[in-house]
């Protein structure tokens, strides 16, 4: 029997404009973790999960066809990556084998509700570790980001893989996505074994640390969200207006690189200033593409934040799920935690997950 983890984790900053090749977003991992279990077994084996057993199926209407969208089933995550990480087993003469994989999930209401922690990506991430101790692949941290990318990438189709090297790699994470459209073209002629030896462009993990009074407080607003529809209708909105999309790709570049220096000088204020001018970015987004990204409650978790002298904003894709403020710790920030709750929002007491790592790769 093998166990592997693989943790949450919250965008802070660079929202949608990471899912462009070399576009900044600074994202956190929680100690908040998928478990997965796999056991070697004989003839027949099993995926089971507790927490996704009534997991639902969303669908639309194509005409008169009925088009599922499995984005959102983790059971399609953990089939690909088992796919693909078998894939490379194979490659390497590995013996395929039969075993019973259980997921266990923390990142998820205790009624089931999904906290907007990377779910998927956690569950991709937690299923390669556990198949290469299975069998004995002996992959880096980079491997197994490469590897858990290609087969979250076959199942959701776009997005920026940010949240997978949160659950590889750990604690705060500047991150750049890598080339997608060099990645399929690679595909179709290269091994997974010679894909995970390639520099992949663009690709960039850096380790940042938080300065020691950098407080993140979650909340979240209970409801829960969409990243891939939510995206989706953010590349309607690219197709039809290109040169709103290209300022504000330039803005959030502009404004992410300066919240990178904020986190290398341990700069609060400035780390504070950026995350502001993010929330403004995005509330800009949101006019000119008709995307609600911040709704009333996280408008009101904001708000609340800000009065106290918190950085506040909406995490990840928006919609719903969670919101983020950051607030010096020699604050008492226990009224605006109570403040949430009075506006039936639900602090989460997550903390920050950090791997002992002391470098992540940097590809170019």
């Amino acid at each position: 029997m093998v166990t592997a983890q693989a943790p949450g984790k919250l965008f802070i900053a660079g929202e949608y404009a990471v899912v462009e090749t070399g576009y900044p977003a600074i994202i956190v991992a929680l100690d908040q973790f998928v478990t997965v279990t796999v056991t070697e077994t004989t003839d027949v084996g099993s995926i089971v999960s507790e927490q996704y057993q009534e997991n639902a199926l969303m669908w639309q209407r194509n005409g008169d066809e009925m088009v599922f969208d499995n984005r959102d089933n983790p059971f399609h995550y953990i089939l690909s990556a088992i796919r693909y990480t078998e894939q490379y087993a194979h490659e390497l003469g590995r013996q395929l084998t039969v075993y019973d994989l259980r997921v266990d999930s923390e990142l998820d209401s205790e009624g089931g509700r999904k906290y907007g922690l990377g779910s998927s990506a956690a569950i991709t991430v937690a299923t390669v570790r556990a198949l290469d101790a299975l069998y004995h692949l002996q992959m880096t941290n980079d491997e197994v980001y490469k590897l858990s990318a290609i087969a979250h990438l076959a199942v959701q189709g776009n997005g920026s893989l940010g949240d997978i090297a949160a659950s590889v790699y750990g604690g705060w994470i500047a991150y750049r996505s890598f080339d997608k459209t060099w990645l399929a073209e690679m595909q179709r002629t290269h091994s997974l074994k010679a894909l995970l030896a390639m520099t992949w462009p663009q690709l960039s993990v850096e380790l940042l640390k938080a300065p020691k009074d950098l407080a993140l407080l979650i909340g979240w607003t209970g409801s829960p969200a969409s990243t891939s529809r939510l995206v989706d209708k953010i590349a309607v909105f690219k197709a039809n207006q290109q040169p709103a999309y290209r300022e504000f790709l330039a803005a959030s570049r502009a404004v992410l690189e300066d919240l990178i220096e904020g986190f290398h000088q341990g700069a609060i204020d400035r780390i504070q200033a950026g995350i502001r001018k993010n929330r403004l970015l995005l509330e800009d987004l949101s006019r000119r593409s008709g995307v609600a990204i911040e709704t009333p409650a996280l408008r009101k978790l904001c708000d609340i934040a800000e009065s106290f002298g918190a950085a506040a904003k909406s995490s990840g894709a928006g919609g719903g799920d969670c919101g983020i403020a950051l607030i010096d710790r020699r604050t008492d920030f226990t009224p605006l935690l109570a403040q949430w709750q009075a506006a039936q929002i639900e602090p989460l007491r997550f903390k920050v997950h950090e791997i002992k790592l002391t470098t992540a790769f940097a590809s170019a």
